[in-house]
């Protein structure tokens, strides 16, 4: 008896993809964006007729959008992408958690792979090392973790 393994892999030819973007922070969340469709196109192989782009006012939007798209069945896996920055005001934990709160509930409700690529982070230097300088793309990896998890649970 051997075990079975079941991995996804990252091209993703047929994979229909929505991106949810905020555009508060947008000089960051844009640099998120650049990385989430390089990967889906270079590493999926993901047809740009294939890919939708959403853009929203900010965080707090991004929840609600996403279940609407996936309410409209047409997606395969969702992206959401975008910038909450501390500020001095307890707005930036009730944004970064209502946002983290509202993915979530859409992934479990609709049972489809929601990548969550919102930064939360102290500084915006932290957040710009995370959209494409020192700390990767983090736009970049939510579109990788997205094509992955097409591909498990197509398997599955």
């Amino acid at each position: 008896m051997s075990i079975k393994v079941i991995e996804g892999v990252k091209p993703c030819r047929e994979g229909r993809f929505a991106i949810v973007v905020s555009r508060f922070n947008s000089f960051i969340s844009e640099r998120l964006l650049e990385g989430a469709l390089d990967t889906l196109k270079r590493e999926g192989e993901t047809p740009e007729d294939n890919i939708t782009v959403v853009w929203v006012p900010g965080a707090i939007e991004i929840p609600v959008t996403l279940e609407h798209l996936a309410k409209s069945g047409k997606y395969d896996a969702l992206i959401a992408l975008g910038c909450v920055i501390r500020g001095s005001t307890y707005h930036f934990e009730v944004v970064a958690n209502e946002c983290a709160k509202g993915i979530t509930q859409v992934t479990l409700k609709y049972a489809l792979p929601v990548a969550n690529g919102v930064l939360t982070t102290e500084t915006l230097e932290q957040a710009v090392q995370r959209a494409g300088s020192k700390a990767g793309n983090k736009g970049s990896e939510a579109a990788s973790s997205a094509l992955e998890m097409v591909n498990v649970i197509k398997a599955i």
